[in-house]
């Protein structure tokens, strides 16, 4: 029996913007529509909530659809509901941020999909009211970086501190200082030095770290 028909009806969505990091700087996926409305417009992947599920099984499925992965770092980062955000129809829109490994994609369904790789600083101009789903999602990271461990999933499990800083400024957008950053850091998360030496970026090399979990043991 539906108990609520004298009401409205309204659409309800999933957006999810992605970010990667790639060459030391943060990235954004993005497809090129190829629907009206906004057909050939550059967007967030998105989808609409199927009658038998839910909000993040909706969000994870459009993840998956776009990039084959399932086991992805996934957080809802509010509802965007202006009732001309859509020239389609009145939709109500929730947005999730995912952080991705940049290269576990599955190419071709990237390329199926229209999707591509973009440095957030060269954003182009986006359909709907996606700029603004963006804007809270990178806020939303940036958040996380000072409050949690996120950042770890932008690196491998053995890391130098260099490459950690490099997360930290690319998510950010600014530079750290260096000696301010590794204390800071230090105090913050449970570090092992390990005695393996990374010398792709110097004969010298740098020493490698991973953190440990909970428990006392190591993230590898």
């Amino acid at each position: 029996m539906n108990y609520y028909k004298e009401h409205a009806r309204h659409y309800v969505g999933v957006d999810c913007v992605i970010f990667g990091l790639h060459e030391g700087r943060l990235n954004i996926l993005l497809i090129k529509r190829r629907m009206m409305p906004g057909r050939d417009q550059w967007s967030l992947m998105g989808g609409f909530v199927e009658e038998a599920e839910s909000l993040d099984a909706a969000a994870k499925r459009v993840l998956h659809q776009l990039t084959g992965l399932e086991d992805v770092y996934m957080e809802q980062v509010g509802a965007f509901g202006a009732i001309d955000r859509d020239p389609g129809a009145r939709v109500i829109s929730v947005a999730y941020c995912a952080l991705l490994n940049f290269n576990e994609q599955d190419h071709q369904r990237m390329t199926d999909n229209d999707a591509q790789w973009v440095p957030v600083e060269e954003m182009p101009q986006l359909f709907f009211d996606h700029p603004a789903i963006v804007e809270k999602a990178l806020g939303y990271l940036r958040q996380q970086v000072g409050r949690t461990p996120v950042v770890f999933r932008f690196l491998p499990e053995l890391f130098t501190l260099s490459q950690l800083q490099s997360v930290y400024e690319a998510i950010l957008g600014e530079k750290l200082d260096k000696r301010n950053f590794r204390k800071r850091i230090m105090e913050t998360y449970d570090l092992e030095k390990t005695d393996l030496i990374d010398k792709t970026g110097s004969k010298r090399g740098a020493t490698l770290y991973r953190r440990r979990l909970p428990g006392g043991q190591s993230s590898c």
